[in-house]
């Protein structure tokens, strides 16, 4: 009977890992592929591992996920996503949220937003949905006015009052943290914040309020969405010891949508 019980042990073992499924999870630097690990750890007793592949841009996930090359990224908000799939035509869907980040304002140079001078150059992320939110957040700080009609995505060319006759930087969103020492202040995405050193509490000099629409994303490829494992990905995400570990760890900076 001993005998037949250490059997069928070891059978339901081997039946375990055979039922075990590998993905790839595209994310950025700093707090999305930081969470992603800790993701990663409650999905694998679930018999689901998740290898986390970091990439240093905002464009490359989406393609490679696109292409077959990663399973399911994690690491931008819906009107991103919205966007990329008018102008690239990917076939990406949402299957889950995940967490909001607000975007800060930096600068090494000034400590206060009314320190900013007269004609000073600020930077924003060059791509239209991080530099639209730029421009909104710098609106909802009194700063400029931009123009209702062009929604979540104003340009600069829809400012329609800048009493500060402020110029603005285009920069890609990675490189802005690199840049600070080049400009006025910069509007930064908590996630190259972060893997930057800066730390969005003490570092940043003002910040967008955490009611915004830029709540962040779980994306599969069109077709996907019902697969067992896109369930199980969006469970381990959204457990309680994943919830934990973010409030513990960014202590407010950055805020759990479940």
């Amino acid at each position: 009977m001993l005998r037949m019980t250490a059997l069928a042990s070891v059978l339901a073992l081997i039946a375990g890992t055979a039922m075990a499924e590998d993905i790839k999870v595209g994310v950025s630097p700093g707090e999305h592929a930081e969470i992603m690990e800790e993701v990663a750890k409650v999905a694998a007793p679930k018999g689901l591992n998740i290898k986390v592949v970091e990439f240093s841009d905002y464009v490359v996930p989406n393609q490679a996920l696109n292409d077959g090359d990663i399973d399911a990224n994690s690491f931008q908000h819906k009107p991103y996503l919205d966007n990329q799939i008018k102008d690239r035509g990917f076939d990406l869907v949402e299957v889950g949220t995940t967490i909001t980040t607000p975007m800060g304002v930096y600068s090494s140079k000034i400590k206060d937003l009314k320190d900013l001078k007269d004609g000073a150059t600020v930077g924003i992320p060059n791509d239209p949905t991080n530099g639209g939110r730029a421009l909104l957040v710098l609106q909802q700080l009194g700063l400029i006015k931009v123009d209702a009609a062009a929604g979540l995505k104003p340009t600069v060319i829809d400012i329609t009052e800048n009493a500060k006759k402020l110029k603005f930087q285009e920069l890609d969103a990675a490189q802005l943290p690199r840049s600070l020492k080049d400009l006025d202040a910069a509007l930064i995405n908590t996630n190259y914040a972060i893997a930057s050193g800066l730390n969005p509490k003490t570092d940043a000099i003002a910040m967008e309020s955490a009611e915004n629409p830029y709540v962040n994303i779980i994306v599969v490829k069109k077709g996907n969405e019902d697969k067992p494992w896109v369930k199980t990905l969006v469970e381990s995400y959204h457990s309680d010891d994943v919830k934990k570990f973010i409030e513990d760890k960014y202590h407010g900076t950055v805020l759990t949508s479940w």
